[in-house]
């Protein structure tokens, strides 16, 4: 009906997309394993648009401006609906793995690149998939009640907190008795000066009173401990627990792809520097050998400046100790101030200093997380 043109029933696209979803399984002993169709599309487009902008320099042009497009399309489609996806995560790892496999296979062989660098490469993608894999756990997730179990927390009112409960008003006190640079590291934030604390750290779609800085992250469902941000690829939140992890991770890319690329360059484009050659290689598109490598570098450099731009403002929120989801409050809410050109959003509110903010995330994780308030409830 679809091919003819024909009127189709209510969903019935949305079905066939479902049922071949699915059906998209891979043998396995345990039974037959579903493959996320998210995972797909980066394993097959990628070779596939790679290979095509090696055949032309106006070819190579056109791909390489729209892939970014594409997938930034693809966020601001994801981000919209509030849909999880592994397509950014398969993206950047397949990435990794091709332009491994393309350095083995067209530039090592040159003879150009010695054996200390090769191993050198290998030790830095190594260990920044080791930091990524430790990006990849708990990012510091608030505990939830067990089964459908709920607190008897309903009756509170929104306005204040005073004459509402003895018992979480007791909770405020051992709260606000424990900090660290200032932050309450308790599951409440309840005192005469801030009678609003239980409607601002109150989460209804939890059902759990979150300590300072924590957050509600719509993608994963769940309250998250200093939430900084969701990365979609990492497919989870940077949170208290995996934020130095996160952090390191950005590290060893951008010194593992800048080493990469500079070899790259050095052997396809002899006699130039990096930079330079980046942007003038004569006869790179000599043969098809060089035109896919060089391709590959434009490719690296791409990710590499938007990656490098993730991990400068990072840098730079936490030498302020403020986080994403902060600054995006505080820029809504008009309660920070721009610094640097726009680049940092600083609310004041847990700065103490470029040396003591660094101590504080430094010890981000070290002490093990408190009881909830429910527990003690």
């Amino acid at each position: 009906r679809w091919l003819t043109c024909k009127s189709l029933p209510p969903g019935a696209l949305e079905r066939i997309a479902d049922a071949i979803a699915d059906r998209l399984r891979v043998p396995w002993f345990s039974g037959a394993v579903r493959i996320n169709v998210s995972l797909v599309p980066p394993l097959v487009l990628l070779p596939v648009f790679l290979h095509v902008a090696a055949l032309h320099f106006l070819l190579g042009l056109i791909v390489l401006t729209s892939l970014p497009v594409v997938v930034l399309w693809y966020y601001y489609l994801t981000h919209r609906r509030k849909e999880r996806t592994l397509f950014f995560l398969s993206l950047g790892l397949f990435s990794l793995g091709y332009m491994y496999y393309v350095f083995l296979r067209e530039v090592v062989p040159r003879g150009y690149v010695e054996y200390s660098q090769v191993v050198a490469l290998t030790c830095g993608l190594i260990l920044m998939l080791a930091a990524l894999s430790r990006a990849k756990k708990d990012p510091g997730y608030l505990p939830i009640l067990a089964g459908n179990e709920k607190p008897s927390h309903q009756g509170l009112p929104n306005k204040s907190v005073r004459g509402s409960s003895a018992g979480l008003h007791g909770i405020s006190g051992a709260a606000s008795s424990r900090a660290v640079n200032g932050e309450a590291k308790g599951y409440c934030r309840m005192s005469a000066e801030q009678p609003e604390g239980v409607k601002k750290d109150w989460c209804t779609k939890c059902q759990l009173v979150r300590p300072a800085r924590a957050g509600h992250c719509r993608l994963c469902g769940r309250c998250v401990r200093r939430l900084d941000h969701h990365c979609v690829w990492i497919n989870s939140c940077v949170g208290e627990q995996n934020h130095q992890a996160f952090i390191l991770a950005l590290s060893f890319f951008m010194l593992t792809s800048v080493y990469g690329i500079t070899l790259t360059l050095h052997t396809i484009c002899r006699g130039r520097t990096p930079f330079v050659a980046l942007f003038y290689c004569p006869g790179a598109y000599s043969d098809y050998s060089s035109a896919l490598s060089f391709t590959c570098v434009w490719y690296c450099a791409i990710v590499t400046a938007g990656m490098g731009y993730i991990l400068l403002i990072q840098l730079l929120n936490i030498s302020y100790n403020v986080t994403e989801r902060e600054a995006r409050l505080a820029l809504r809410d008009n309660t920070g101030h721009r610094l640097l050109g726009g680049l940092v959003i600083d609310t004041g509110q847990y700065n103490r200093g470029l040396l003591c903010n660094w101590g504080h995330f430094l010890s981000l994780g070290s002490s093990p997380p408190q009881r909830s308030a429910e527990d003690i409830v």
